[in-house]
């Protein structure tokens, strides 16, 4: 049991106030986000529905891939409205409100990229994933050393690396159901790169 502190962050002030300015970059260098499209490219199949949580202005899905949906859910709407492959967009706070505005089993892929550090009922998060994905459906979760550290939990500052996977696979065996949970470094920690790490799960109905 992870006790409950390492869920707080530094700066404890409303989310919304951080957020409020759009940050039109990408958070990981261009290698990374070409390896990330290339790993979803590998998840993905034509007419997939996709929900990207915690988006910004950049989902790094592969462009030749067909999608029914892509729905982004995020803090700013001026970097959503600037992100080109969603379909629809919604604002949400989810460390104020984790039930998300969507129906039962509408997903066949949720992704997080390089903001699951931010979570603090990340759990509880996770069981509303599951809640949306479609059988069978996967969540794939990116990561990588960078962070806004005043905004990231304590536990995530206290680890680095394999560590952060073992935390994440921790959410999805806490939030009950997902199935082959898988973690991979995909850019070395000593590459000349941004490293990146992805840590993925199913829904598989038993």
């Amino acid at each position: 049991m992870i006790p409950e502190q390492l869920f707080t962050k530094e700066d404890s002030n409303d989310d919304r106030i951080f957020y409020a300015s759009p940050r039109l970059v990408k958070h990981i260098d261009e290698n990374a986000c070409h390896v990330l499209r290339n790993y979803y490219d590998q998840l993905l199949k034509d007419g997939d529905a996709v929900l990207d949580l915690m988006s910004s202005w950049v989902s790094h899905l592969p462009d030749h891939k067909h999608y029914s949906r892509v729905s982004g859910h995020g803090m700013n709407q001026i970097e959503l409205q600037n992100n080109t492959q969603l379909t629809d967009f919604h604002i949400q706070n989810l460390n104020t409100e984790q039930q998300l505005p969507y129906g039962d089993e509408e997903f066949d892929l949720c992704t997080i990229a390089v903001s699951v550090q931010y979570l603090t009922s990340p759990v509880q998060v996770f069981r509303e994933i599951y809640r949306v994905l479609k059988p069978n459906g996967s969540c794939c979760v990116s990561f990588s050393n960078r962070m806004f550290p005043t905004k990231a939990i304590l536990a995530w500052r206290m680890f680095s690396g394999e560590d952060h996977c073992r935390l994440v696979s921790w959410y999805f065996e806490k939030a009950g159901g997902f199935r082959e949970i898988q973690s991979e470094q995909l850019v070395s920690e000593n590459s000349n790169f941004d490293p990146l790490y992805v840590v993925t799960a199913k829904k598989i109905l038993v």
